[in-house]
Formats: C-alpha cells, sequence, structure tokens
C-alpha cells in the first residue's frame, strides 16, 4: 500500500568521539563542569530552589565560552553542527545559526528532567561528556500526541519512527540535536554515579 510520509521529525546525531584528542578535551570538560559546579554558589542556589538533583548553571550562568577555554572550543564543534543540521533541515537562514546559550547539567544517581521544550530558540540539543552505565536515556515525544484524540495504540514491533516515545542512549561524545519545540525529558538516572552532559539553544 502506497504512503507518503508528510510532517517528518528529524533528530540530528553526531560524535565528538572521531575527533583528534577527543579523550583529553572530554576529561577537560568534564574537569570544567565539576569546577563549576564547586564554585558557582548561584547555581547550586537555583539548583536547591528548584528540586534539581545534581547542578545545572542553567539559572546562573550565561557566558560559558567567554569563561573557560573549554566551552569555547567546545562552541567551535557546535556551531559545525548546527549549521550541517539547519542545512539539512533546508532552513533558508540569512545567516549561520548563533549560539545563543550553553549550559551544564550534572545528574547525581536519581535525578532527572521532567519534559519540556526549548522556548525562544529554534534549534536544541546536547553534547554528552558522562554517561556512566545505568545513565538514563534522553526521551522525545511524538509532537502530536496531544492531538490524537481516540487514535489507538501502536504494535510493540511498530517502527522507531511511529512510537509514541524514543529513547535514544548516548555514549561520551554523542551530540544530539533537534528542533526546539520538540518535547523532551531525562528519566532519573539510574546510574551509581553522575551523568553529565552540556546542553544549548541556537537562536
Amino acid at each position: 500500500m502506497p504512503l507518503r510520509p508528510l510532517f517528518v521529525t528529524h533528530v540530528y546525531e553526531a560524535s565528538l568521539a572521531s575527533v583528534s584528542g577527543f579523550a583529553d578535551f572530554n576529561a577537560d570538560l568534564a574537569d570544567a563542569c565539576r569546577m563549576l559546579a564547586v564554585e558557582d554558589g548561584a547555581g547550586r542556589a537555583w539548583c536547591r530552589a528548584n528540586g534539581y538533583r545534581g547542578y545545572t548553571s542553567y539559572g546562573s550562568l550565561t557566558d560559558l565560552p567567554q569563561r573557560l577555554p573549554e566551552f569555547a572550543e567546545l562552541k567551535k564543534h557546535l556551531d559545525r553542527h548546527a549549521l550541517a543540521y539547519a542545512r539539512a533541515l533546508n532552513f533558508d537562514l540569512a545567516r549561520k545559526p548563533r549560539l545563543d546559550n550553553l549550559w551544564v547539567n550534572i545528574l547525581k544517581p536519581g535525578g532527572g528532567h521532567t519534559g519540556h521544550i526549548h522556548p525562544h530558540a529554534f534549534l536544541s540539543g546536547t553534547v554528552y561528556v558522562e554517561v556512566p552505565d545505568g545513565a538514563s536515556a534522553l526521551k522525545l515525544e511524538d509532537p502530536r500526541l496531544a492531538m490524537m484524540m481516540a487514535r489507538p495504540g501502536v504494535t510493540p514491533d511498530a517502527p522507531e519512527a511511529e512510537q509514541p516515545f524514543v529513547y535514544l542512549a548516548p555514549r561520551a561524545g554523542t551530540i544530539l540535536m533537534w528542533e526546539s519545540w520538540l518535547r523532551h525529558e531525562v528519566p532519573a538516572n539510574a546510574a551509581k554515579s553522575e551523568r553529565i552532559s552540556i546542553s544549548f539553544n541556537y537562536a
């Protein structure tokens, strides 16, 4: 039976692991993230006030690429991937995507991040620094769920593209990027150690 797929949601996936010197660079990123968790008192206060189990710089620091060279180097990599993704989506842009914000996430065991979108951006994503065994995957939600009304569920063997939720299990160095309207969450971290990632928005 002929079917015509329409309004497809494309998620971008790449890796920094093949970049020369990745192991040292990734270790430096992890050290920089942990340093911020110690020194950023405002960030720790934000986490306590918002029930974030771990540390995030989301509510406190907006200048990481200017603050530390590790994040400046990361920005160079992300800028290239954001441009490649925008071109793959056939966006008609007057200029290259601009990194609007970049923030650190350190989830302790049991920590998670409930479902959300990223307003005021058009591309969003995460690069993964440390993903221990048992660490939570990224959970992506079909954006049509609220409009499906009486639609039946799908069979267990339905293709990934037809599932209501998709779980992407990253590794250290993985870059995942999606359009900012796509609802996503991080289930509770079941690992015995911290899960470290760096999220970002492009405007």
